[in-house]
């Protein structure tokens, strides 16, 4: 039993075959997925496609990249969304310093203003963060992120930022670079973690696990960063699969039926 935490199932690459990409998922053992929404038009998608599914849930946010469209009306949204029953996370929030569409001080004020709505509403983020990690902890720091906790999303950083993140209660999420050749940092992060605070995603249809690497990401390779995981850590499988499973019942605060 495995859990994707980060699929973009609401991307238009799966248009045409989102149902027998979510039918490979659970042929590979995928049961649980989380579909993150992070604009006007991937939010209500995301919610459609977790009420068709008892096993997929959804997250609602608005992302750091489009920062500078989000308007107050959208805020409220958010909040609104955020009481549907499959809801389970504000996000996906943070910073994104690659690109360059939103000015750094927006985006700051974005994050701050889903960072507190989250904590009015008593719900775990899921962070993004690209190029600003040090911007990224200050702020959750001063909001008092630790209140609510939740997951660092595709954590692409050195060791040295983990117990930081795991001190303000959040969660280390692991996809596909994992499994990439030339990228030391997630396998070091990998082996440091504490089984009961790490998770695996795909970030789909980004990132795919080697040896897909370069072509479109699906949930069902989720199973190739939870393989990868367990040989870093010298252990099962089942062990990786079992303990990351747990985790994201926990962090999305989901009872199992």
């Amino acid at each position: 039993m495995l859990f994707d935490t980060h699929v973009h199932l609401n991307a238009e690459q799966f248009m045409e075959d989102r149902e027998e990409v979510m039918k490979r998922a659970f042929d590979a053992g995928v049961t649980y997925m989380t579909v993150v929404g992070f604009d006007e038009h991937t939010i209500p998608l995301a919610i459609e496609i977790a009420e068709s599914h008892e096993t997929i849930y959804a997250a609602v946010g608005w992302h750091p990249v489009d920062a500078i469209d989000m308007q107050e009306k959208h805020l409220s949204w958010i909040k609104q969304l955020a009481s549907h029953p499959k809801v389970v996370a504000i996000g996906e929030m943070g910073l994104d310093y690659h690109w360059d569409k939103s000015p750094k001080h927006i985006q700051k004020d974005v994050f701050r203003q889903q960072i507190r709505l989250a904590k009015q509403l008593n719900m775990p983020i899921i962070i993004h963060n690209r190029e600003a990690t040090e911007d990224i902890i200050t702020i959750l720091q001063e909001e008092k992120a630790e209140e609510v906790g939740g997951i660092m999303h595709c954590y692409n950083d050195s060791v040295d930022y983990v117990k930081t993140c795991l001190d303000m209660n959040f969660y280390i999420s692991l996809g596909g670079p994992v499994t990439f050749k030339n990228a030391p940092l997630p396998k070091e992060v990998a082996v440091d973690v504490p089984l009961n605070r790490l998770l695996i995603e795909t970030d789909a249809p980004y990132l795919a696990p080697h040896p897909n690497r370069g072509k479109r990401n699906e949930p069902a390779y989720v199973k190739l960063v939870a393989e990868k995981i367990a040989e870093l850590r010298g252990i099962s499988f089942e062990e990786v699969a079992k303990a990351t499973t747990e985790n994201a019942l926990n962090v999305y605060n989901i009872i199992q039926k």
